[in-house]
């Protein structure tokens, strides 16, 4: 984070008696920020309304008990020490405190990893520990955004694809050619986002008088996986230490005479899993 010249605070409605002890149980650098009464919580806009359902005449609601287990508490209960939580989310802001992306979470236990958030802001240069895959159409190199993870994790996969001079690869909208992209292989508790594509350029086949939308330039494909952070999710996931996500990018390239067929490459990755911290650190009495 500071190669890209950002700093990381994380603000929570915490008193700073629990902030300190988490930090010190932890060994957490960064600034942890004491949110008197959720004032900037408040001013951002950013209070968990479920917390305040879930303390409420309606609390035995169903909808209401809902609401609760997805952002405050896999109880479905909201307590009192609980008034005043923010909705669990990612801000970026410039210089001048004006918020310039955010990222936000529609399970309380879900989480953006920071490397995941840089990659999609196309921040990051590709780690020691990528794989790289070369044909005569193009080269591919492949890494994840966090080597470490844990349940409640998005990350993101990403794949860096140079085609070689005079190729180009199909893009979305492409019709009748094998648009590039990655399926994920499915497994429990494990689920593809989304794949987020840059912009693409029209090439135009003279002889055809065919325009189709291609990348025949350096291009970046980002999935995001979550590693689901559910009480079955962590319940199956207990007493691993390793999780192999892998599926199969596939494209087909051209160049200005030459269709080549279609390719699929499998890749795969194996990350560190760790369990997810769920206690609350205990403040040393005065």
């Amino acid at each position: 984070m500071r190669s890209q010249g950002l700093g990381l605070a994380a603000i929570s409605y915490d008193p700073p008696a629990t902030l300190a002890a988490f930090s010190q149980q932890r060994g957490i650098t960064f600034p942890l920020l004491s949110d008197a009464g959720s004032a900037t919580i408040r001013r951002f806009g950013l209070l968990n309304p479920a917390v305040e359902l879930g303390l409420g005449p309606e609390r035995d609601d169903p909808t209401v008990t809902a609401d609760v287990r997805k952002l405050v508490s896999g109880s479905g209960r909201a307590s009192e020490m609980m008034r005043g939580m923010a909705l669990p989310g990612t801000l970026m802001l410039d210089r001048r405190g004006r918020v310039t992306a955010r990222f936000f979470e529609d399970f309380y236990v879900d989480r953006n990893t920071v490397s995941s958030v840089l990659v999609r802001l196309g921040a990051g240069g590709t780690p020691v520990a990528a794989t790289r895959v070369s044909s005569d159409q193009l080269d591919l190199t492949t890494f994840v955004s966090d080597p470490s993870i844990a349940p409640g994790n998005r990350v993101s996969l990403v794949f860096d694809v140079v085609p070689k001079p005079g190729m180009h690869v199909y893009a979305p909208g492409a019709s009748g050619y094998k648009v590039v992209g990655f399926t994920l292989d499915p497994q429990p508790f494990v689920a593809a986002l989304g794949l987020t594509y840059p912009r693409s350029e029209i090439y135009h086949f003279k002889p055809l008088n065919e325009r189709v939308p291609v990348f025949m330039k350096p291009f970046r494909l980002v999935q995001e996986v979550l590693i689901e952070g559910t009480p079955q999710a962590q319940a199956a996931f207990k007493g691993q230490t390793t999780l192999s996500l892998s599926g199969t990018i596939a494209y087909q390239a051209c160049d200005d005479s030459v269709c080549f067929n279609p390719t699929s490459v499998p890749v795969t990755w194996t990350l560190s899993l760790r369990p997810l911290i769920t206690e609350r650190p205990t403040a040393a009495p005065r």
